[in-house]
């Protein structure tokens, strides 16, 4: 009963969250565009994909309230009360990497990205080579929020500052950018954005969350955040060395 209410909540919440899109969309559709919908079948899809999306974000957030939060913390707990300090980074690996390589937005970009880098001829049309470059620069970005939180992690255990480490990540993408390629500058900072999506970002919270909170003298508001942060910076540092070092490699073989 009381999972009935819970959920039930959560539902109206999503109508809440959603609201102000449906009102954006609708109010430009049919007050600036003036375009209503063409027919009954159009207005029967639209009235199901807002249901759908309503549905599955209230499931989705329960579930990570229910099951991902809870697990990325006791597991980071258990690691702390371990003492293993290579188990717990080797699992901060894991877990980013992944979390990323699960990622539907990053398929959908690596996809795309391997369809625009193939027309504009730094590999071969083939489907063999845009495959080749979607899996490879798939793997970059996986191993890259790997690493990424393997640094939150260590930040957390050893009390670094999270600014300079962050300013100092995002002077090396600015160098990086210099050097890299332009076709592949704009696949490197979308990288860094799709990355951060449904999947990685809970796990990844609550493992920052849950270290901070198990670890003595750390504060859970101030050294439990940050993690998705450098998940961000470092996929654009390891796409942009791919451009600089890979491409012609990946180009080669392909």
């Amino acid at each position: 009963m009381d999972f009935l209410i819970s959920l039930s909540r959560q539902l109206k919440d999503s109508l809440r969250d959603l609201a102000p899109v449906v009102l954006v969309i609708g109010f430009f559709q049919f007050v600036v565009i003036r375009q209503p919908l063409s027919d009954s079948l159009a207005m029967v899809n639209l009235a199901l994909g807002l249901v759908f999306v309503v549905v599955g974000l209230t499931f989705f957030i329960k579930g990570l309230e229910l099951g991902l939060f809870p697990i990325g913390e006791n597991l980071a707990r258990a690691f702390v009360q371990k003492g293993s300090v290579a188990w717990l980074l080797l699992f901060a690996f894991a877990l980013g990497f992944g979390s990323t390589v699960a990622e539907p937005a990053l398929i959908a970009v690596a996809a795309r990205a391997s369809e625009v880098v193939s027309e504009g001829g730094l590999i071969a049309s083939s489907n063999s080579a845009q495959q080749s470059f979607a899996f490879i620069l798939r793997m970059v970005v996986a191993i890259s929020v790997g690493t990424a939180v393997v640094v939150g992690v260590l930040r957390i255990l050893k009390g670094w500052p999270l600014h300079l480490m962050i300013i100092g990540g995002y002077v090396l993408v600015l160098l990086l950018t210099l050097l890299a390629p332009n076709e592949i500058i704009g696949i490197a900072y979308d990288s860094g954005g799709v990355t951060t999506s449904t999947i990685t970002v809970p796990l990844v919270t609550a493992l920052g969350v849950g270290l901070a909170t198990a670890i003595k003298g750390r504060n859970p508001m101030l050294d439990g955040f940050g993690l998705i942060a450098f998940a961000s910076v470092m996929p654009i540092i390891f796409v942009l060395f791919l451009g600089i070092f890979g491409l012609n490699f990946i180009a080669g073989s392909a």
